[in-house]
């Protein structure tokens, strides 16, 4: 079942409708769905359809919402309630006081500007030329190696030493000191392993110590950064490759559709005639 709150925030569209609606029987009538669009309710002779609730759920969806009949019943209960409040706000003349109808004509512009957006969106899709072109390039300029190691770190550098000193009399005996004796809670439990990683993602000394170990190796002096000492095993390393074009695509084709967007707005920003008197006013206290 959905919160009151985050339906208000979706109802918020509705809104603008509702309020339009109630202004005269001219609205109401318009408001009647088509054949093939059930009523669901009516509230004081303004009909709400099937297709608004189903805008609605498909909103709360994509905002992380299950569309359920439970959902779809909160929405329906939700919007009769608006409705109602929004007649009674009309009736007072409510939608007549000029900061509602700002806020009245703020909201219409977004819901025009998204639904450019949208129809934007869906009739500019990139190409998978254009896409498999794009991937080309970003993995051209792919470089560099990433490591697989395992640590143990502790608080001091005796406890760092000793645990040098021991392995170097038991090589392979790394993962049960590091469940044993390793202060990192997210590797301890797997024996120090922390997987593959570029080294821009570690402390610059621990990747420092990293870069100048052998495979199979572990550091012979206690490596200090900010969290304590470590004891560093690397286990492989090879060079950065990029993941499968077919992993990346719907999220490559999202940026570049993104890029396109950005770059027609900028343009349609450039050619308009914009005169900006000044900063805005601080709301009066």
């Amino acid at each position: 079942m959905m919160s009151i709150k985050p339906l208000i925030l979706l109802l918020s569209a509705a809104s603008l409708l509702t309020l339009s609606a109630c202004n005269s029987k001219d609205n109401a009538k318009s408001a009647a769905p088509a054949s093939k669009d059930a009523a669901v309710a009516t509230v004081n002779g303004i009909v709400i359809s099937n297709s608004r609730i189903d805008m609605i759920a498909k909103q709360g969806n994509g905002a992380g919402h299950p569309d359920s009949p439970e959902s779809r019943k909160a929405i329906l209960d939700q919007l009769i309630m608006q409705m109602l409040v929004a007649e009674e706000a009309v009736k007072k003349g409510l939608d007549k006081s000029p900061e509602v109808a700002e806020q009245m004509v703020v909201l219409k512009q977004s819901v025009l500007a998204n639904a450019y957006v949208q129809d934007y969106i869906k009739h500019n899709p990139v190409s998978d030329d254009v896409l498999k072109a794009e991937y080309d390039k970003i993995k051209a300029g792919i470089t560099g190696t990433e490591y697989k190691a395992r640590h143990i770190l502790v608080a001091t550098e005796a406890e760092a030493r000793d645990i040098i000193a021991k392995l170097k009399k038991e090589p392979g005996s790394f993962e049960k000191m590091a469940m044993e004796k390793s202060m990192d809670t997210g590797s301890k439990a797997r024996g120090g392993d922390l997987g593959w990683f570029d080294l821009s993602k570690m402390v610059p000394e621990f990747g420092a110590a990293v870069s100048k170990l052998d495979k199979g190796k572990f550091s012979e002096e206690p490596v200090k950064t900010q969290y304590g000492y470590h004891v560093i095993l690397l286990e492989d390393s090879k060079p950065i490759e990029a993941p499968p074009f077919d992993e990346v695509k719907t999220s490559l084709a999202r940026t570049l559709q993104q890029q396109n967007l950005k770059k027609w707005l900028d343009d349609l920003k450039a050619k308009a005639k914009i005169e900006i008197a000044g900063a805005p006013a601080a709301a009066a206290k």
